[in-house]
This record gives structure tokens, C-alpha cells and sequence, in this order.
């Protein structure tokens, strides 16, 4: 992954060139050095016939328009950067953005029932909400629950969607994306790719035809800019950008804007935070306050650990860990699973698909590693409580259970 084809040239351009200048090529050409950021919600024209024109065709083709947008729930300038970059990070031929994940993931919802494909097959665990818009049958879709050695048999002829997360919220289970694929024959499989990002892996490469991410997370990396995008194929980016009209889902263009210009430090931010996110699993490992560790293969900045005592005493000791929910800030996050982010599911559908109460979720950032280690070991200082026996989930896919022998480095670092 330490190159990709450049839209521009015929050399590939390693993954770190491609962040800084994917989405800004024209810049130059243009005079500009930063990106223009138009807040424009209308577009004159004094051609109505031509506007309507162009209207229609949209409509029919839901391809992006040729000069302004005519209105900015069409398309926005601003985003259109952003997508195109984030398209040629995942190597994909297209982008779609929305106001948050869970407006990206209720547009490819949306867009595969519009074809009379409501059914959905998927593997836990996932996000929560993810998890609950699929569980409740919010937008009239159904769900079959599977592993995935069981994706093929679930699959039914009004399957619109195989959906998994890799690696997975918050266990940082892993899928093997590529068998995940085959097993889907022509049902699209979509991966959830919020925690590796590009920079680990690109679904695309390995079969998957929709990856999506909530942007608000590594993409944005900063705490303070919402948004989720979808990366596919340009037929079906055609299908979301007429859902994204029609519902209103639209990423704002300062949002746009910030995710862009989150996607130029994206490489250096997830392998620093992946650097040291490996060194504090090693010692966790060996800490016996930790009843065992969870991290993927692939590795990256995400850790999951459960311990022998209270789990709400760690988030109430620590101090220069930030105790809240989200992830992929320059600041390191925890939280606990069961208590916010995947509340919203069932308890006996969270236990079994490896949520357990004592299970906790790290976002490694960017500070120094020793500083990391003593707030962390100081929250976890209180003594241990007697083990929580749990069974292990049916048909898991994740790291063995256990603490690791040995913490993979993550591909560049």
C-alpha cells in the first residue's frame, strides 16, 4: 500500500503524496495555494430552460453537474474535493459525502431498498447505532445476523447488502475482507473502514465494491468537524448523490473543507498514533490488572482491553486521557462500550458478540507515550476485582482470546 495509480500520471504516487495533493491538483493553475471554501446555498443562472435542463438530467443520470451546482443540496465544490480525495485514497472510482455516518449508511440503505433489496445481512459487532438502525428496521429494512462462515447461506434473492466492520467496534475483531467478498457472489459487500482507514487497508483492493466511514473520526482527526462518506463505484455514487438530494443529508462546506484538509496529515497521524498505541498494548499485556487485550493484526491506534476491576473507575481516574466517546482525535479517548456507544444494543446481543461490561475502548492520539503509560497505569491502580468469566462469542472472528504474544507493527511505521 505504499503506492497508488495518480489520477494525473502514469507513475504511481506513494499514499502520503496522495493525502497532501489528492483533490488540489488545479490549485495552482488557479493561483491558490489552500483550498476555497464556498458557502454558497444557490447558484444564478440566466438560463432557466439550460437550468432545467440540467436539473433533469440529474434526475435521470445522477451524475455530477457540469458548472455550478444550481442549488447546493446538488453538490458543493468544497465537498467535491473532499470526495474526489478520499476516492483516490480507497482507490475507488467515486465519493459520496454526507452530514454524518449515519447519514451515509441510511443513504446506502436507502439507495439498495429503492431497488426493491431490503434485506441486509450482517456481522456483529458493529458500531451501536449502526448496529440499531439495522436491528430496528428503522428505514423498512431486515436483517439477518450472521458470521462469516454463515454470509452465503443468509444470502436471499431480495439481499441488497453484506455488511461487516473491520476491525470492528469496539472489539477490533477482524474480518477476512477478500473470502467475505467471494462468499457475497453479486450481493455488493460493504465494509466499515472507520478504524483502519486507507492508510491500513482499502476494501476496494480486497473485494469489497462499498466501503464507508463515519469521517467525523481519522478522516477529520481532530475533534471538531462531522461527516461521513461513502467511497463506491460511480453507478452507484449516481443513485446516493439523488438519495443525498432527496433526504437532505448534505455535508456543510466547512466541513468539506476541514476533512480535506484532514486527509493531507492522515498517513502521519495513524502510523505515530499506531507507533504508540503497539508499545502501550505490549504493556498491558503484562499488566495484571488486565484480564486480556484486544488489538488487530493489521494494528493501528484503536485498543480494547477489559479488566479484572471497575471499568467506570478507570474512566473516572484518568486525567490526560480524555473519558469520552468517539475516536481518531490527536487526543487519546476512552470509553466504556456498554455504558455509551453500543448501549443502544441489546444486552444479550452485545455480550454475545464480545461487548462484555468490563470491556473497555482506547483511542490512542498523539502524545507522548511515557505520559500516556502513567495516567493510564494510574487509573487502573485501584485493586483488582475477582475475574468476570465471559463465553466466548459464537463464531468469532476476532484475535484469539488471551493476552498477545506478540504486537504486529503495522505496515511503514
Amino acid at each position: 500500500m505504499d503506492a497508488m495509480d495518480c489520477g494525473s500520471s502514469d507513475t504511481p504516487r506513494a499514499l502520503a503524496t496522495e493525502a497532501v495533493h489528492a483533490g488540489r491538483e488545479d490549485l495552482a493553475s488557479l493561483g491558490l495555494h489552500a483550498p476555497p471554501i464556498d458557502l454558497s446555498t444557490t447558484y444564478p443562472s440566466y438560463d432557466a430552460r439550460a437550468e432545467a435542463a440540467r436539473i433533469d438530467e440529474f434526475a435521470t443520470t445522477g451524475a455530477r453537474l457540469d458548472g455550478p451546482p444550481v442549488y447546493a443540496r446538488l453538490d458543493n465544490p468544497t465537498v467535491a474535493r473532499f470526495e474526489e480525495a478520499l476516492a483516490r485514497l480507497e482507490g475507488a472510482e467515486a465519493a459520496v459525502a454526507f452530514a454524518s455516518g449515519m447519514a451515509a449508511l441510511t443513504a446506502v440503505l436507502l439507495a439498495r431498498a429503492s431497488q426493491g433489496l431490503r434485506h441486509v445481512v450482517a456481522v456483529r459487532p458493529l458500531y451501536g447505532c449502526s448496529d440499531h438502525l439495522l436491528d430496528a428496521g428503522l428505514l423498512g429494512t431486515e436483517v439477518t445476523w450472521t458470521d462469516p462462515a454463515g454470509v452465503a447461506d443468509a444470502i436471499r434473492p431480495d439481499t441488497g447488502l453484506v455488511m461487516v466492520e473491520s476491525p470492528a467496534n469496539p472489539t477490533l475483531a477482524e474480518a477476512d475482507i477478500r473470502a467475505l467478498a467471494h462468499s457475497c457472489g453479486s450481493v455488493p459487500l460493504l465494509v466499515d473502514n472507520t478504524f483502519a482507514t486507507p492508510v491500513l487497508q482499502r476494501p476496494v483492493e480486497q473485494g469489497a465494491r462499498i466501503v464507508l466511514h463515519s469521517a467525523t473520526k481519522y478522516l477529520g482527526g481532530h475533534g471538531d468537524v462531522m461527516g461521513g462518506v461513502v467511497a463506491c463505484d460511480e453507478e452507484f455514487a449516481r443513485t446516493l448523490r439523488q438519495v443525498r438530494f432527496a433526504t437532505g443529508g448534505v455535508l456543510h462546506p466547512l466541513a468539506g473543507y476541514l476533512l480535506l484538509r484532514g486527509l493531507s496529515t492522515l498517513p502521519v497521524r495513524v502510523r505515530a498514533a499506531s507507533g504508540t498505541a503497539a508499545e502501550l498494548v505490549r504493556r498491558l499485556a503484562t499488566d495484571p490488572r488486565i484480564a486480556q487485550v484486544h488489538y488487530p493484526r493489521i494494528g493501528g491506534a484503536m485498543i480494547a482491553f477489559e479488566v479484572y476491576g471497575d471499568p467506570h473507575d478507570v474512566i473516572a481516574g484518568v486525567r490526560l486521557i480524555t473519558p469520552a466517546v468517539s475516536l481518531g482525535s490527536v487526543d487519546t479517548l476512552i470509553q466504556h462500550p456498554a455504558s455509551i456507544s453500543h448501549r443502544i444494543v441489546a444486552e444479550g446481543d452485545r455480550r454475545s458478540s464480545g461487548v462484555s461490561d468490563r470491556l473497555l475502548r482506547m483511542s490512542v492520539g498523539l502524545e507522548d507515550v511515557e505520559d500516556l503509560w502513567r495516567d493510564l497505569t494510574w487509573a487502573l491502580s485501584a485493586p483488582p476485582a475477582a475475574p468476570l468469566r465471559a463465553a466466548a462469542p459464537a463464531g468469532s472472528h476476532g484475535a484469539p482470546a488471551g493476552r498477545p504474544v506478540a504486537v504486529p507493527r503495522p505496515a511503514g511505521l
